[in-house]
């Protein structure tokens, strides 16, 4: 999709040769001139435009306006969340195939960099529409979309976040999405070897004989089972002095998963190619660094393999040897995640990392404690909690820091091997957690359970692309802070450009 910006009053705006024009209007009675502004008022005069985010009324070729398609919808007062509503339902009125030319108008409201970014998200997300593995579905058809703001100069920053945010998202989503014999381990390297086309980007691809040779014995247990060759993606995007310590990103990629020995049941198993959420979301962040190209050195660390019941799988009771020398006793196959995130995790600390940061669609218990809002965010160190809890607020994508008390650990005790797999059923997000930090050692390290917030099911069924948006924030955040400055005060990439 490609994103311009523009400053643009309401009487130019209506002047536009667009196909459809959506201007957000303030809770508050706007003062605009021209026929556009006439039309508001009359809407306002006669109720047919109510108060409240994502209120709107619609019209077709109106006096004085050259887009076909006109949609007026009340964006409260401006804030984030309530132009990600009026956006979300505009753009669900105009999903036709002569739409393919957009005018988004923000002029009336005073809009923070935030909210332009979320405007722009929530656009792409009304439109989103996935092809790859269904000819008949209809394409997106919308393809240009011109932002009018106020001032261009004053939300540019957040324009920039917003148009790679986009992209990192889709790319996230497309890979999210795709069945698990369409997004193998092998299909995530070479989606991977992909972005290392662009610059800055570099990826190397382990397969089990190397991953053998690192001692990885818990990731190998989990991918034993499987026909796919697992695969152990590196990936290196470097923005700043090579001397310059890196944020290590570690992506869960569990392309398909049946729960091993311990069989899933039956409903909703489709659902399980969604296990990779978290290698989509580290994909998806390097496709936007590429875009922004912060100035901060980030490792992207993707083990990924399926989860299946073969002869050769691993069994309830087995005991493996991970990476750091510490033995697991599989208790459950299904907790499966944490068995390569553990090795994964391990590996990490050798490129002495400012911050390790896991992200795992790992439990259901997350599900059960926090629901599809907000992630759990999981970590004992408050700096680094407060900076990505920080990350998804501003961006708006939302977790919540949950315990991690030492005694929840109790329940990985083993009597044969330094820890079992599981715990008891109580707390399970956290005991899961309890268990990655066993391999974390003095990492200043966090983990994202993204279980509930990676997909939606139903009727909506999809990859959200989440948590992208919180990564890319927390990212840009950490450049700026290096720099000295406010996250929003140095734009490095084009203002306009195709995401």
């Amino acid at each position: 999709m490609d994103f311009e910006l523009k400053s643009l009053s309401v009487a130019q705006a209506a002047t536009l040769a667009v196909d459809a024009l959506v201007v957000l209007v303030p809770e508050s009675d706007p003062k605009a001139e021209g026929a556009l502004g006439q039309l508001i008022s009359q809407a306002i005069a006669h109720k047919d435009l109510d108060n409240g985010p994502g209120q709107l009324v619609s019209a077709y070729r109106p006096a004085g306006i050259k887009a076909a398609r006109l949609v007026l919808v009340r964006a409260g007062d401006g804030n984030a969340s309530a132009v990600r509503k009026a956006v979300s339902g505009a753009i669900a009125s105009l999903k036709h195939p002569s739409v393919q030319k957009l005018a988004l108008v923000t002029s009336l409201l005073t809009l923070s960099e935030d909210a332009v970014r979320a405007a722009m998200v929530a656009l792409a997300d009304a439109s989103y529409s996935y092809t790859t593995t269904k000819p008949s579905a209809k394409p997106r058809h919308l393809g240009k979309v011109v932002v009018g703001v106020a001032d261009a100069g004053a939300v540019r920053a957040g324009f920039e976040a917003g148009r790679a945010t986009v992209a990192g998202v889709e790319f996230a989503k497309e890979w999210a999405n795709r069945p698990g014999n369409h997004a193998t381990p092998t299909h995530l390297a070479d989606a991977a070897k992909q972005l290392a086309k662009k610059p800055g980007i570099r990826v190397d691809v382990l397969g089990p004989k190397q991953v053998a040779a690192l001692g990885m014995g818990a990731f190998l247990a989990v991918a034993q089972g499987s026909e796919e060759p697992l695969r152990f993606i590196v990936m290196h995007y470097q923005g700043a002095a090579k001397s310059q310590a890196p944020v290590v990103l570690v992506g869960k990629g569990i392309t398909f998963d049946t729960g091993g020995i311990s069989l899933k049941p039956g409903a909703e198993m489709d659902e399980m190619k969604f296990d990779m959420g978290g290698a989509a979301s580290v994909l998806g962040t390097f496709a936007a660094l590429a875009e922004l190209k912060p100035a901060i050195n980030v490792v992207g660390l993707i083990p990924s393999c399926e989860n299946m019941p073969d002869g050769r799988a691993i069994k309830p009771g087995d005991v493996v040897r991970s990476m750091s020398g510490q033995t697991i006793e599989i208790l459950n196959t299904d907790a499966e995640g944490r068995l390569i995130l553990c090795d994964a995790l391990t590996y990490a600390a050798r490129f002495k990392p400012r911050s390790v940061v896991d992200i795992a669609t790992l439990t259901g218990a997350c599900v059960i404690a926090l629901g599809a809002v907000r992630s759990g965010l999981f970590s004992p160190r408050d700096e680094l909690a407060q900076a990505l809890q920080q990350a998804g607020e501003k961006s708006g994508d939302l977790c919540w820091r949950m315990p991690l008390d030492d005694e929840y650990a109790e329940g990985l005790k083993s009597n044969f091997a330094d820890m079992g797999n599981v715990a008891g059923r109580a707390g399970g997000s956290i005991t899961a957690a309890k268990f990655l930090q066993k391999f974390t050692a003095d990492l200043p390290w966090a983990h994202l359970d993204i279980a509930g917030t990676a997909w939606k099911s139903g009727a909506a069924k999809g990859a959200t692309g989440r948590p992208v948006p919180l990564l890319v924030q927390y990212l840009l955040d950490e450049a700026q802070r290096d720099a000295g400055a406010p996250a929003s005060a140095k734009p490095r990439a084009r203002v306009k450009a195709k995401a």
